[in-house]
């Protein structure tokens, strides 16, 4: 067995996955590590990418109210998004998916067809069936990257005997055997920063298990049709891209979904975000659009700092 730790990196969804391994008996341990997180994200992609026109979501989001039919993968990553969205009262919400017109002065035109608490799931089998109204369009990217990765780092560490830690885009899971000094993780505003092109909020932390999320107003910005730009955010009550009030949010939780749940609805509440997550009770670390740091709970002390406290 091997104390070193041993990271893949690969592109993936538009940005960079990376799979790390710790320890491990066999010799190959890393590779299988890999190899298991590779095969989960690819049925997660075929079930869940509204960026494929031959997913099982882009499927679904075309039936248009007909009763349709949907596999495990997506039938646990709808599941969990509904979730995600009772336990923030729809402040995180999947049926963002129809918000299509990303123009401040084009959105008043875009009528909201219904909630989260119109999309029902129904066992049939082996299978389950979703019904939702006509116009719905799901989109679960509040969710379903932080539930691939849980999910990926769980598989990836009962197969190769390792601790395991994945991070898809910014979205970081971890499972089995944590390293002696924790798992070094670099929180920052672009999941694609190493320590060296950090930006001067950037800040190293040692983490021990669990999950941790980021989530940006920075990155992943839509050009409108007239020229500004606004973010991938959808706010759900507003029905709109959200107004930054925070440049990042960062959350450490038991799981990657439980943080990044409270990621996305702390960037949608903007100036209530801080009283909500105290009562979460999570550890956080805000960052505003001003630059002002705000640290919440027990969050990691800081391993190295790139900032002014």
């Amino acid at each position: 067995m091997t104390d070193a730790i041993t990271t893949t990196t690969f592109d993936l969804w538009g940005g960079i996955a990376s799979v790390s391994t710790h320890g491990g008996s066999a010799p190959d341990a890393h590779e299988v590590a890999v190899a298991a997180v590779r095969r989960w994200l690819a049925a997660v992609e075929a079930a869940a990418s509204t960026y494929r026109p031959d997913s099982e979501i882009t499927a679904l989001n075309a039936a248009d109210g007909r009763p349709t039919r949907v596999g495990p993968v997506l039938a646990a990553a709808l599941r969990v998004a509904l979730a995600s969205a009772a336990t923030t009262n729809g402040t995180v919400d999947p049926t963002v998916g129809s918000v299509t017109l990303i123009a401040a002065s084009a959105m008043p035109t875009v009528t909201r067809t219904g909630s989260y608490r119109d999309v029902e799931l129904a066992h049939d089998g082996d299978s389950t069936i979703v019904t939702m109204p006509a116009g719905v369009r799901l989109d679960l990217g509040a969710t379903a990257k932080a539930w691939a990765a849980d999910r990926a780092a769980e598989l990836a560490a009962i197969e190769s005997g390792s601790g395991v830690l994945v991070s898809l885009a910014g979205d970081i899971a971890m499972s089995g055997p944590v390293p002696a000094d924790g798992w070094i993780v670099l929180v920052t505003d672009d999941h694609r920063e190493g320590v060296d092109s950090a930006n001067t909020v950037a800040e190293t932390v040692s983490l021990a298990g669990g999950g941790l999320a980021t989530s940006s107003t920075t990155v992943r910005r839509r050009q409108t049709a007239d020229g500004d730009t606004v973010s991938h955010v959808i706010d759900p009550i507003r029905w709109r891209p959200v107004t930054p009030v925070w440049r990042t949010v960062s959350v450490a939780a038991g799981d990657c979904v439980t943080a990044n749940t409270a990621t996305t609805a702390a960037l949608v509440l903007g100036d209530r975000a801080e009283a909500w997550l105290e009562q979460t009770g999570l550890p956080v670390r805000l960052v505003g659009v001003d630059g002002r740091i705000v640290r919440l709970g027990d969050w990691p002390v800081p391993v190295t700092e790139g900032e002014t406290a």
